[in-house]
């Protein structure tokens, strides 16, 4: 279970009592109540209780939040989105949505992990996670952004790349090394919006971008901490531990530059104002794409790659490797 639906759960006949207060108020045309004021503000302070200050095993569950904004949500609020199927070698791939748009007016082309809104519509866009075909299907798409010099925007959120048999037998990880490289040269604006969970590289296949924007209670990491906890104590039940030590949250993934921006959540979650939190990430975006239309196409390019050369610190670790080695 969701820890963060479990402790809205707990708020739930608090709301309802104050909506029937407000109700009541507003039949009798009168001034809110002492009562509905002190629930009123009771309520607050259990939200700034709850949710003030998240651990980073609460921002995964927030980041998996069932109601949260998926990107069909971004890209219902577009001007306009046409929808572009197929790799050209095999299928179309349901968790990877991808086509021509506009946002404010600008002609841009879209990418979207998308995952669904119940069981039945999950088990159809694998739960957001993206086959070689719906890579391939995205790298043609960036360099169709290239050929008529539409910028990209990307919207990030699955817990990683599809992990069956089938996809590696089709080549999984030659496709997104095959999308990283196509980002990496592709002379456009390409901005990508984590939006809820960016799990490895199959997070990165359409995320080495120019701009890189994470909602508040996204997360970005090399693996679930469900992945990660299975795998360095072989017990998945540490995921708690994991995701603390991963380092997967964007206050700390603007402190390594790997993300550029932070867009701030409503107290509770991006969730509990969704039409307006929803405008507020698109024009965050627009606002990034003005700003690299500007820069020159092969300056865009050059700036990009040592963006990402520059992140890590190896050189300190073989260094004190190094000094280990030597003693």
């Amino acid at each position: 279970m969701n820890i963060i639906v479990e402790r809205e759960k707990s708020l739930e006949a608090l709301e309802q009592r104050i909506e029937d207060l407000r109700a009541r108020s507003a039949r009798q045309g009168g001034e809110s109540s002492e009562d509905m004021r002190a629930l009123e503000d009771r309520y607050a302070a259990l939200q700034r209780d709850m949710f003030g200050h998240l651990t980073p095993w609460e921002r995964v569950n927030m980041a998996r939040h069932p109601r949260r904004p998926i990107a069909s949500d971004y890209i219902a609020r577009l001007d306009e989105f046409d929808e572009l199927h197929g790799d050209r070698q095999f299928r179309d791939d349901p968790a990877l949505v991808g086509g021509l748009g506009r946002l404010n007016g600008r002609r841009i082309v879209v990418l979207a992990q998308q995952k669904g809104r119940d069981t039945k519509e999950n088990i159809r866009r694998n739960f957001g996670m993206v086959t070689p075909e719906g890579y391939r299907k995205a790298r043609r798409l960036m360099e169709l952004a290239g050929r008529f010099a539409l910028p990209i925007v990307s919207f990030v959120d699955t817990s990683g790349a599809d992990p069956g048999i089938a996809s590696e037998e089709r080549s999984q990880s030659e496709a997104i090394a095959s999308c990283l490289l196509t980002l990496s040269r592709v002379p456009v604006p390409v901005v990508a919006a984590i939006i809820g969970e960016g799990g490895s590289g199959g997070a990165l296949a359409i995320a080495l971008a120019d701009h890189v924007i994470m909602l508040e209670h996204s997360i970005y990491s090399v693996a679930s901490p469900e992945g990660c906890a299975a795998i360095l104590w072989a017990d998945a039940s540490r995921a708690e531990e994991a995701a603390a030590r991963l380092k997967l949250t964007s206050d700390d993934l603007l402190g390594f530059g790997i993300v550029d921006e932070i867009v701030s959540e409503p107290l509770g979650g991006a969730h509990r104002d969704a039409d307006r939190f929803v405008g507020r990430v698109l024009g965050t975006i627009d606002a990034a794409l003005s700003h690299l239309s500007n820069v020159n196409r092969e300056l865009l390019v050059e700036r990009r790659r040592a963006k990402y050369r520059r992140i890590g610190a190896w050189q300190e670790t073989s260094q004190r490797f190094a000094s280990v080695a030597a003693r």
